[in-house]
């Protein structure tokens, strides 16, 4: 098929040549329109429930909140985990559901569940809303509004917060792709009323009445409309207040004719809201954040774009003095990371094409090659636009045009080569014939070589299918490299088959070879060092394999300690600092010390380009942050202006150090989209958490306390932050029911006092235009400042006068619940974890360890490790699935291209050396291993073995041409593909190069995955050249071997590919036989499991035999007790006592023989449940055959019952023979009804045995008889068990009689006064003697005989034994002499009976019942054998697995 396509390409060059112009057009069409990004969105599929509540405590928003939304939405479909984070006045639930529903159905879903939630709410907590569609990589563009320096005097943070609501988020609003414009800090403008509680006291006005007034006189009315004159005038009444002078003119009452005014008992101006968070930037105190966020899955390019337009034309609306000021925009990222992937695409192409035009030796041969280049990626990036996939760092990041290429250069090199073979006969030719003549070559050459270029790539192409099957975060990061790279790949083969021959018989001349060549000698020179190597390596065949497998045993070795990380942190080229204050801190100190720490860091450090500080929650509080919590985020300038430092790692040390001057105060450090990314995939923003689950709040905070402090010395931890969950200090106010009940008042309308007294209450709106502000009703700003303004609030009481708070309550300052969060409905607390200079798997073990060694935890307490850890350890266990299905596929292709298990092992030897390169290269660069090294090391196995390939099937060519002398075919062979094996190898792997030492914005994600490709390649290729031709040498068939089958091979191929995109499973088949059976049963028991813990436990009890008294250290002080200078000494000693030392040893041996007792124990119950089972297996196979006679008994007598009724009908029989007929049949259907619920009875007793959950299918074999195995009764367990258990009690007296000897009492002492200069030293030893012995001499006597009651009992038991084996074999011969008579004659004349009686009633000659009777004696002879096979087999198992 390929070489009819060849034929039509050749034929029709302008087609071919216009459909690559299409592409080419298509392509660019494409880049211009394709989303473009700086790396993929990783974000899980999530949706947030935020509820504000801004009165409500963080014990209260959990209970009132959050969990009624936690209760509904745990019933949601396809639901992976919910998070919840509770504060004061914010409950934050995440919902993360399966990537698979979309975007859009689990919002559906949600915005059903909140209804029923919002019912379980109690009014006036707050209403559930859904948080915007976006993702990680949502915060595109964040600005703050700046004011020049001469207008600073003009503008209060108050009015720049009314320009962003009114002017700048309304016209951003409206752009295509963002989802939300969210506003942070600043002073929110109200207009307030603010109540003067002395005035309303005098005037005994309650204030419900001053919130009823305000209510009543403002508001709109309509009247309709009146008719005058053919007009119709429409009737408005504008009550709306609209100035402060309106609301202070409203009227509460009218007293005696004098109207009391709103002014006469509360002051009116402009007030704001109370904030929860705030911004602070470069220094200079407060500002206003804008932050857009785009749409989940919209073209980030596109939206920064028109975003920036809008901006443009909304800065020329602004105020005087008043910019918008970009502080944090995406683009720039991404115009980094494109620059990278363009940079290194660039550079990798024109290696590849130095690669190929060097070792080619022809310029047009290479220009041909490297136009297939541009193509490839035109192609790749056109079906990245019909697919959605977007273009960003890891879909471009990774593609090697070296291996794309590797078709083009195999179809034209040979193309070449046979166009100047050939050159005589082109220049015999006439110009017009030249063309034609030059078709044939190139149709000829291209089809020769372009099953082995097909048949390459299709290897590379399907490694990649089981990086695709990856899912979860290294599934988003990874598929679109792999299908990018498959775009690029099957562009190749296409433009293999069409372009590359058309351009090739156009372009391509005879050549002229020169000795002088560039490229001829650069070969010349490789093969004189090549020659003697391999000469070399052939006569040193077992160092050669030697010196390999210590290669490959020390890249093991290294692999092993080499550590781990998910993905190499991709450098944004911006920080943030996270500082941690003391829980409560108000924000005006929080504002006040991020507002220091910018001017600290601006005026310190020139790299610093500006500092925003983000504090607290922002308008829409996707990411709640309590007021001492806060994002400092740093822009950096360009690194070559850097003077401080020359890495980020230094540079955030240094910053670090800089901060220290601020008093108590710590500090995170991370990036701005990897915190977002952390903290919405993994609900913290760390690299590595410590999540410790329990209920009490104080006690995981104080746990969280002890891990810090235990793990903060560990190399690479840089900032361990535990989260504040307690301490957030509050106003307490508990209500003194019976009080309240006194007064006739309620716990509503008391909190409702409050909650309008400090918090305010909102009346009704104010317009000033088309802006809108709330009215607010509160207390005066002076009565809002202390715990005694709230004991001193008077409350209205129902009979008139008022009573203040602290008469109906207790109000004192307490400890409160600062945050709590939850993790599946439990409470936990994080210890946050940034790595830095170490790779994270290697930190999360120390950690693991001191942790597991000096950590208790409360029953129910547990810890969990989650960030990017949790994420390396989920990727690690995918990629253990992945690799091995990409070796599995290699293996298979190579198999059924080569048609041998050896030549496909052969070549697939290559992997294990290229993964050496790939491991060292790792090593020498000080790279841990990550999973982006991971995809590197299956896209290096794909590509390793074509070398291999090119290699072997040269051999089998040469063979097969005449080749005998094995040295003298693998010189020649390496010689001859020499070119083409480090050409393959060459470009491909100097195609990664620029990847692997850039050092621009995003290569660090790059680099792994380079440097394990490259690595790889290298000692591929080398050892492929060395090694697999002293293989080859070891495996020299005999047979010339078949060729290498490439039609075959390719359309295999495809039928794979095929096979593997459509088929989703596939069944295995799963029947088990009875040595699997026995292994389940073994295996899956309960009761001998619990006996071989027991074994266990007493092997581990043999060492306890050394067990030693406690040590008596002692100090002493005797007035008796004096030196030579008479005065008293203090004595220190120490006292040890132990027994004789032959005891620990007779108790040793006492230990050992109950460990022997158990394990012979464990033994005889193994062997009752093999007995169990064997029995079992064989009841159910004779269930199943004796069902199966009656199968066939129940078909024959149907046929033979509708027979006698048809017969009947006719009248050639009569009516006793048709009931006769249908008699016999129902009651043979009877017993077959009987056999089959006795084989499934059979069946459930077999799986009663292996205890498993799932049932396994049984394998029914053909030989029913059970084998008889050579029995020795004296190496039965039961008779081990007698013998262990006589030394048990042999060993028990000999402990006895130890016991008698005496006890050893060592001591020694040293004693001193301040009057002597020397320590008086002394010793004692003794021995503690068993002078009253009786009872241990009973004991001992007691012993012996319990051994002689043994011995009589195991004498007793092997008479027994012996004799029922006699027996049992009485009764095995006595079926066996039944068996012998079926097999020798019952069958065969089963059988005859059989065939004689359907002879004979065919023909008439015996009648209907004479035929039933022969039926009934046939069968009857196959139903008694079955029977007694089955008591015979029975009888071998009793014999088999024989005890008493």
């Amino acid at each position: 098929m390929l070489s009819h396509i060849i034929k039509f390409s050749l034929k029709n060059k302008l087609i071919i040549l216009l459909f690559t112009t299409f592409i080419i057009a298509f392509g660019l069409y494409s880049l211009s329109q394709i989303s473009i990004g700086a790396v993929p969105d990783v974000t899980n599929n999530q949706v947030q429930v935020i509820t504000t509540s801004r009165n409500l405590s963080t014990q209260d928003m959990e209970q009132f909140i959050t969990y009624p939304v936690e209760l509904e939405m745990a019933n949601l479909p396809s639901v992976q985990e919910i998070r919840s984070v509770s504060k004061f006045g914010l409950s934050v639930v995440t919902i993360v559901f399966d990537d698979a529903i979309g975007t859009y159905l689990p919002r559906q879903l949600i915005a059903e569940k909140i209804k029923s939630a919002s019912e379980k709410i109690p009014d006036g907590f707050g209403a559930p809303e859904m948080g915007p569609i976006t993702t990680g990589l949502g915060e595109i563009y964040q600005y703050i509004l700046d004011v020049k320096p001469e207008y600073k005097e003009q503008y209060t943070a108050e009015d720049l917060r009314t320009i962003q609501d009114w002017i700048v988020k309304r016209q951003l609003s409206g752009i295509p792709g963002v989802v939300e414009v969210n506003t942070w800090g600043g002073f929110l403008k109200q207009y307030e009323v603010a109540l003067n509680t002395d005035k309303l006291n005098a005037m005994n006005i309650a204030a419900q009445e001053v919130f009823d007034a305000l209510e009543m006189n403002n508001s709109v009315a309509g009247g309709g409309y009146i008719e005058k004159v053919n007009q119709a005038y429409f009737i408005r009444g504008d009550g709306l207040v609209s100035t402060l002078e309106d609301i202070r003119n409203i009227v509460l009452e009218n007293r005696n004719g004098l109207p009391i005014y709103i002014k006469d008992v509360a002051k009116v101006g402009f007030g704001n809201a109370t904030r929860f968070g705030a911004i602070t930037g470069n220094g200079e105190g407060e500002k206003v954040l804008g932050q857009v966020m785009m749409l989940k899955g919209a073209n980030s390019k596109q939206v920064i774009e028109a975003v920036k337009e809008r901006v443009a034309s909304i800065s020329k609306t602004l105020p005087k003095g008043v910019y918008i000021n970009a502080f944090l925009d995406r683009s720039e990222l991404i115009a980094k990371t494109t620059f990278t992937v363009t940079e290194n695409l660039i550079l990798g192409c024109l290696i590849v094409v130095f690669v190929v035009v060097l070792l080619l030796g022809n310029w047009r041969s290479g220009l041909v090659v490297a136009s297939v280049i541009p193509l490839c990626l035109l192609f790749a990036i056109a079906l990245m636009y019909i697919f959605g996939v977007d273009a960003n760092l890891m879909s471009l990041g990774a593609i090697d045009f070296g291996i794309i290429i590797d078709g083009a250069v195999i179809i034209v090199e040979f193309i070449a080569f046979q166009i100047t073979k050939k050159q005589v006969e082109i220049s015999s030719i006439s110009k017009n014939e030249v063309q034609a003549f030059k078709d044939k070559i190139t149709l000829n050459s291209a089809s020769k070589m372009m099953n082995s270029a097909i048949f390459g790539q299709l290897i590379i192409l399907i490694v990649f299918i089981p990086i695709l099957s990856l899912s979860g975060i290294e599934g988003k990061m990874f598929k679109p490299m792999a299908l990018t790279f498959s775009f690029a790949l099957i562009g190749a083969m296409i433009f293999c088959f069409t372009y590359v021959p058309v351009v090739a018989t156009l372009f391509l001349k005879p050549t002229k070879s020169y000795k002088n060549n560039i490229s001829v000698r650069l070969m010349n020179w490789l093969n004189k060092i090549y020659a003697p190597t391999i000469h070399w390596a052939l006569q040193s065949k077992k160092l050669v394999l030697g010196l390999a497998s210590l290669l490959l045993a020390f890249s093991i070795y290294l692999f092993t300690s080499m550590g781990g990380e998910f993905v190499p942190t991709l450098d944004e080229g911006d920080f943030v600092i996270q500082p941690v204050l003391k829980t409560g801190t108000s924000l005006s100190k929080t504002v006040e010390i991020t507002t220091n720490i910018e001017k600290i860091l601006i005026e310190q450090f020139p790299e610093v380009k500006q500092v925003v500080t983000r504090i607290g929650a922002a308008e829409v509080p996707t990411d709640p942050m309590s007021m001492e919590e806060s994002d400092v985020i740093i822009t950096l300038k360009p690194k070559k202006e850097w003077v401080s430092a020359t890495t980020k790692d230094e540079l955030a040390n240094k910053f670090k150090d800089a901060l220290t001057i601020i008093p108590g105060m710590e500090v995170e450090f991370t990036q701005p989209i990897e915190m977002r990314f952390n903290e919405l995939i993994t609900g913290v923003r760390a690299d590595i958490a410590i999540k410790i689950f329990g209920e009490d709040l104080g006690v995981l905070s104080k746990k969280g306390s002890e891990i810090k402090s235990l793990i903060e010395n560990v190399e690479g931890a840089a900032d361990v932050i535990v989260e504040k969950v307690d301490g957030l200090p509050q106003m307490s106010v508990i209500y003194n029911r019976a009080k309240i009940a006194r007064y006739g008042l309620n716990i509503h309308n008391l909190n409702n006092m409050l909650s309008m007294g400090f918090a305010g209450k909102t009346v009704g709106s104010v317009f000033e235009g088309e802006k809108r502000f709330d009215l607010v009703l509160r207390l005066d700003k002076a009565n809002r400042q202390d715990i005694d303004n709230i004991k001193n609030l008077y409350v209205d009481l129902p009979q008139g006068g008022k009573i203040p708070m602290s008469e109906l309550a207790t109000i004192t300052y307490q400890k409160g619940a600062a945050k709590i969060s939850r993790d599946d409905t439990k409470r936990r607390i994080v210890v946050g974890i940034n790595v830095r200079n170490r790779d994270l798997e290697s930190v999360v073990k120390d950690i693991q360890t001191l942790i597991d060694e000096n950590l208790k935890l409360p029953v129910g307490y547990t810890i969990a490790y989650g960030g990017q850890f949790e994420n390396l350890q989920t990727a690690k266990s995918r990629l253990l699935i992945a690799v091995p299905i990409a070796l599995i596929l290699i293996f298979v292709l190579l198999f059924f291209a080569f048609n041998s298990i050896k030549e496909a092992l052969l070549i697939f030897s290559a992997i294990p050396l290229a993964a050496v390169g790939g491991i060292l290269l790792l090593w020498l660069r000080d790279m841990p291993f990550s999973i982006s090294a991971g995809v590197g090391f299956i896209a290096l196995f794909g590509i390793a073995v074509l070398n291999g390939i090119v290699l072997i099937e040269h051999f089998k060519e040469l063979r097969n041409n005449g080749y005998n002398d094995m040295e003298t075919l693998i010189k020649q062979g390496t010689k001859d593909r020499l070119r083409a094996v480090l050409l393959t190898a060459t470009a491909a792997a100097l195609g990664f190069l620029p990847m692997a030492i850039s050092t621009n914005a995003g290569a660090e994600v790059q680099r792994p995955l380079a440097t394990v490709v490259i690595g790889g390649l290298f000692t591929a290729t080398i050892l492929t050249l060395i090694v697999l031709p002293v293989l080859y040498s070891y495996f020299s068939f005999n047979d010339k071997g078949k060729k290498l089958s490439p039609n075959k091979a390719s359309s295999f191929t495809i039928l794979v590919l095929i096979g593997l995109f459509s088929i989703n499973s596939y069944g295995q088949n799963n029947e088990k036989n009875l040595k699997d059976l026995i292994a389940i049963a073994i295996e899956n028991n309960a009761e001998l499991n619990a006996s071989r813990l027991k074994v266990e436990q007493s092997d581990v009890l043999v060492n306890s035999a050394f067990n030693f008294d406690k040590t008596h250290i002692y100090y002493s002080y005797d007035q008796n007790n004096v030196a030579g200078n008479n005065e008293p000494i203090g004595v220190f000693g120490m006292q040890q006592n132990i027994l004789f030392p032959s005891v620990y040893f007779a108790q040793k041996k006492l230990n050992k023989a109950n460990y022997n007792l158990e394990s012979t124990s464990y033994a005889i119950k193994e062997k009752a449940l093999k007995r169990q089972v064997t029995s079992n297996y064989y009841q159910y196979l004779h269930a199943v055959e004796k069902e199966q006679i009656y199968k066939k008994l129940d078909s024959l007598y149907q046929n033979f019952s509708n027979l006698a009724q048809r017969r009947f009908e006719l009248g050639e029989t009569n009516y006793l023979e048709k009931i006769t007929a249908k008699s016999i049949q129902r009651q043979v259907n009877i017993n077959l009804l009987k056999a089959t619920e006795d084989v499934s009875i059979a069946f459930n007793k077999l799986m009663s045995m292996l205890q498993l959950e799932d049932r396994v299918s049984v394998v029914k074999i053909s030989h029913l008889k059970a084998s008889l195995e050579i029995l020795s009764l004296n190496e039965s367990p039961e008779i081990a068990y007698y013998s262990n258990s006589i030394i048990r009690l042999q060993s028990k007296r000999s402990l006895q009689k130890q016991k008698l000897l005496p006890d050893i009492s060592l001591e020694y002492f040293q004693g001193s006064n301040s009057g002597i200069n020397t320590n008086l030293y002394g010793y004692q030893l003794g021995l503690k003697i068993p002078i009253l012995f009786v009872g241990k001499s009973s004991k001992i006597k007691a012993s012996k005989i319990a051994e002689h009651i043994a011995i009589e009992e195991f004498q007793n038991y092997e008479i027994k034994l012996k004799t029922k084996y006699g027996a049992l074999l009485s009764q095995l011969n006595k079926h066996q002499k039944a068996l012998d008579y079926y097999e020798e004659e019952g069958a065969d004349l089963s059988d005859e009976i059989l065939k004689t009686a359907n002879g004979s009633f065919k023909n008439g000659e015996i009648d209907f019942y004479q035929y039933i009777l022969s039926l009934e004696n046939a069968y009857d002879i196959q139903l008694d054998h079955l029977e007694n096979l089955n008591t015979y087999n029975q009888t071998v198992i009793a014999i088999n697995y024989l005890t008493f």
